[in-house]
């Protein structure tokens, strides 16, 4: 007789739902990490130039900051 994590049930943890249950969670965290890296690189510097415009169009910067402003972004 077995002690311990075994049982007549599910084996050792429940054996194959456990290496399912481990594999979707990697793919899981894999596809999070490539949304989080690919995501956020294109999204800050398109959001901060949007802004950037915005402000120009509402006339709370002139055309000189915005331009100031807009070449620091860039580089």
């Amino acid at each position: 007789m077995m002690y311990g994590l075994y049982n007549d049930y599910g084996g050792w943890f429940g054996g194959g739902i456990m290496m399912i249950l481990f594999w979707v969670a990697v793919i899981i965290f894999v596809v999070w990490i490539v949304r989080e890296v690919g995501g956020k690189n294109n999204g800050r510097s398109n959001s901060t130039l949007d802004i950037l415009k915005e402000r120009y169009a509402k006339g709370e910067i002139d055309k000189k900051e915005f331009e100031e402003k807009k070449k620091d972004l860039i580089s």
